[in-house]
């Protein structure tokens, strides 16, 4: 068995080197696809062409690495594992054999890799708790932490400039009320004609010491309480294997949610449930993320507007001055909307794109009803002479707008 598979390893990779000549790092899409046309297996690819051992980069495979593997002796032979055992009919006095499974060990997806290290971001801002969240990743301790917050004010993506900052790989995980253990930790699939076991995003975090980020865990049902052991930081057994997984030194958990996990009283997030107490206990710290404060905000926006290549400090220092009001507006119960940095940065795009102030808001805020967005319209109006005011139907008791912003704060955070 070791010398068939040997033989189908070096027949992709001399079929890949005359199709690729002089490249000793290829994506693992091409040599997928040269082997299938080769009829080789997808267990023999997984576990001894795109296996992790073998990776270069993000997606990337080492050719000299995977041919060194083959003179080695450690190419890994499908009869180490065992399918289940087909059903019969006859009857025998003998005991059934232990039921054991192929494991699809090395599978990260069949179009790209699940983990990877993050690209740092140069249209991000530091602020906020981003060197809380720096400090612990960075300890490589299991320190679980909860970020809440609303829509929009960079919970996700200060967690990944953080991996991102570090060079430490990630892998986000995004919840639905449908996500269950099968999803996360991982379960049975049909492979080319074979049933093997794949493995979830959790259990691959868990084995390579990388940071999971739970993405908007409060959508969930209570089929994420498969995670309770995870969040414990102990090994986790594998109920559909019976393999024991030990976490990794590094691996950490951080979720991120619009709610504290006690579902959302205004309506606002129609889909956050209530966690249970008891899986929320399980999380170290928790952080609470309001939006930026104004100065920050706006160097958000100018790097948005750098990267689009339309640069306007002045649309941008209204953008935030309206921003602000309206979100002073949201706190007081006022109005059901708020605009969100996002938000802000959609605008900057739009008008990079069109370079109009009216249409690039206009085409960003059509989302809310109609009354709420001419009310938005109008306030802009008011804090930007240049455009006309819409013909607002619901009036907006609004503070008065702030004064024009001022680069001289004393306390203008580091980026």
């Amino acid at each position: 068995m070791q010398n068939v598979i040997k033989q189908s390893v070096k027949q992709v990779l001399d079929s890949t080197r005359a199709k690729y000549p002089g490249q000793t790092s290829l994506h693992r899409d091409i040599l997928v696809d040269v082997a299938r046309k080769l009829d080789v297996s997808w267990t023999v690819i997984n576990e001894n062409i795109t296996n992790a051992r073998f990776r270069s980069g993000r997606g990337m495979y080492d050719l000299n690495a995977i041919e060194a593997s083959l003179s080695n002796s450690v190419v890994a032979s499908t009869s180490d594992v065992t399918t289940a055992p087909a059903s019969t009919h006859s009857v025998t006095a003998t005991p059934a054999p232990t039921a054991t499974f192929k494991l699809a060990q090395a599978i990260q997806s069949l179009a790209n890799d699940e983990i990877y290290v993050p690209e740092i971001d140069p249209t991000y801002v530091r602020w906020g708790e981003y060197d809380t969240v720096l400090q612990a990743v960075a300890s490589e301790h299991f320190f679980p932490i909860f970020i809440s917050g609303l829509s929009g004010n960079g919970k996700t993506k200060m967690v990944e400039q953080c991996c991102a900052k570090l060079k430490r790989e990630y892998i986000r995980v995004q919840i639905s009320p449908e996500t269950d253990e099968d999803d996360l930790i991982g379960g049975f699939r049909l492979i080319a004609g074979e049933t093997v076991f794949c493995k979830g995003p959790v259990i691959k975090a868990m084995e390579r010491g990388c940071l999971l980020l739970i993405d908007e865990i409060d959508r969930g049902s209570n089929k994420i309480m498969c995670l309770q052991g995870v969040l414990e930081g102990n090994p986790v057994l594998i109920k559909k294997t019976g393999q024991v997984i030990q976490p990794a030194r590094g691996f950490n958990v951080i979720a991120t949610a619009n709610t504290k996990g006690r579902g959302s009283d205004d309506g606002r997030f129609a889909a956050a449930t209530i966690i249970d107490e008891a899986f929320l206990e399980r999380f170290v710290a928790t952080i609470e993320q309001p939006y930026a404060p104004k100065g920050t905000e706006r160097k958000i926006i100018m790097k948005h507007m750098e990267k689009f290549g339309r640069i306007d400090e002045d649309f941008a220092t209204k953008l935030v001055d309206w921003s602000e009001v309206i979100r002073k507006t949201f706190e007081q119960e006022a109005i059901e909307e708020v605009i969100s940095t996002r938000r802000l940065c959609h605008i900057a795009k739009s008008f990079a794109i069109y370079g109009d102030r009216s249409r690039a808001i206009n085409l960003c805020i059509s989302r809310f009803d109609t009354d709420t967005k001419n009310a938005f319209l109008d306030l802009y109006s008011k804090i930007d002479p240049s455009i006309v005011p819409a013909e607002s139907k619901v009036d907006i008791a609004a503070p008065t707008p702030p004064a024009a912003y001022s680069t001289s704060s004393a306390n203008e955070p580091t980026f």
